[in-house]
Formats: structure tokens, C-alpha cells, sequence
């Protein structure tokens, strides 16, 4: 019983796994872009994207796969999305929301005397960000973007909510089928031990980093 509830809990983590990664790739550059966005100097860019970031932060994730899940339907009569795609879209533009305001805090808590050096050396506002402010920023973000990263682990579960089947969903099937409880303590070491790797790994990074002085 033992191995056959294992292995049905690391096909469950596969799925929490393949969420966490894909969610990353999504987010990460779509942050930066939205951060940017924050950042310009058109004012209708910079509100639209203010305001979306507001919403996002401001709404439960588990509203936002509901609404993405059921609302074209409901609203627009459009055909359901499928379940994993929509996941994807909402942990994507959740995320990607929290990314870019810490982004954009890295970018802005460089003080403008470093751009203004930077030009009167003779270089070109690409060559100052990503030879002169590139470094100093993620330098500032790795603490805040780990703690969200980490956070990210564990919001996977939220999957279940519209029947994407990770690693709780089926510790929960067990419970129905079997009367087994301790399956759905058991996932706690799989995030208690992805978590940490995560942890050290960021932790060599911040240490990596040390060397460079903001």
C-alpha cells in the first residue's frame, strides 16, 4: 500500500511540478514587461497596467482560476476553456503581477546619479541598464522574487479547485477510497522538501552575489 500510494502522489507532484515550472516561464518575462509598463512615461500604458496589477493583487488566485475557468462561458457563452490551460493563464498573470512590482521596486532603488554617470560617459540608455543597473537590480530582487517563488510551491494546490489533479487532489482520493489519512500529511514532505531545495539554492545565490556591493 505504502508504494502504491507513492507512486500515485509522485505522479500527483509531476503534475504540481510541471505547474510551478511553466508558471515561471510565463510570469517571469511577463512581469518585466508589465513592470515596465508601470514605469513609462504614457500615462494611459502606466495606469492600465497599475490598475491590473491593483486587481490582481487585490483578489484571491482562487477567484481568479474560478473566473477564468467558468466566466467565458457563463458571460460570453464561449466553450470552456481546458482545465490545465486556464490554471496556466491565472497562476501566469498572477504572478506575473507580484514580479513586476518587485521589479520595478529593484529598478527604481537605483539612484539616478547612476544613469546620469552613465550618459555622461557617452552610453546609450541599453548600455547603462544592462552594463551599470542590470547587476544592482538583481542583486535587490533575489530575496523578495525567492520568498514568491517559494510561495508559488505551494499555491500549486490551488489547481484542485477546478479539478486539475496535483499531488493533494490525489492524497485526497485515498481518503475517500480507503480511509487512508496519512497520504495527505505525506505530501507535506514533498513541499516541505522541494521548498528547501529552493531555499539553499537561492541561498547560494544570494551568497554568490555578495561580492557585488549596491
Amino acid at each position: 500500500m505504502f508504494w502504491s500510494v507513492n507512486q500515485s502522489l509522485l505522479s500527483g507532484f509531476g503534475m504540481t511540478l510541471l505547474i510551478f515550472i511553466l508558471t515561471l516561464v510565463g510570469s517571469l518575462p511577463l512581469g518585466l514587461l508589465i513592470s515596465f509598463g508601470s514605469m513609462s512615461r504614457w500615462k494611459p500604458l502606466r495606469w492600465l497596467c497599475r490598475t491590473v496589477v491593483w486587481i490582481i493583487r487585490g483578489t484571491p488566485l482562487m477567484l481568479q482560476l474560478i473566473v477564468i475557468y467558468y466566466g467565458p462561458g457563463l458571460l460570453f457563452d464561449w466553450p470552456l476553456m481546458e482545465r490545465f490551460t486556464a490554471v496556466l493563464v491565472a497562476f501566469v498573470v498572477n504572478y506575473a503581477c507580484y514580479f513586476s512590482e518587485i521589479y520595478r521596486g529593484g529598478i527604481e532603488a537605483i539612484p539616478k546619479g547612476q544613469y546620469e554617470a552613465g550618459q555622461v560617459l557617452g552610453m546609450t540608455k541599453k548600455q547603462i541598464f544592462f552594463k551599470v543597473v542590470l547587476l544592482q537590480v538583481v542583486k535587490r530582487i533575489v530575496p523578495p522574487m525567492s520568498n514568491e517563488i517559494i510561495t508559488l510551491v505551494k499555491d500549486t494546490s490551488l489547481a484542485r479547485v477546478i479539478a486539475v489533479y496535483e499531488i493533494i487532489w490525489d492524497a485526497q482520493v485515498y481518503i475517500k477510497s480507503a480511509g487512508l489519512i496519512w497520504p495527505l500529511f505525506f505530501t507535506g514532505v514533498y513541499y516541505l522538501a522541494f521548498s528547501g531545495l529552493l531555499t539553499l539554492l537561492f541561498g547560494r545565490i544570494e551568497k554568490k552575489m555578495d561580492y557585488f556591493r549596491c
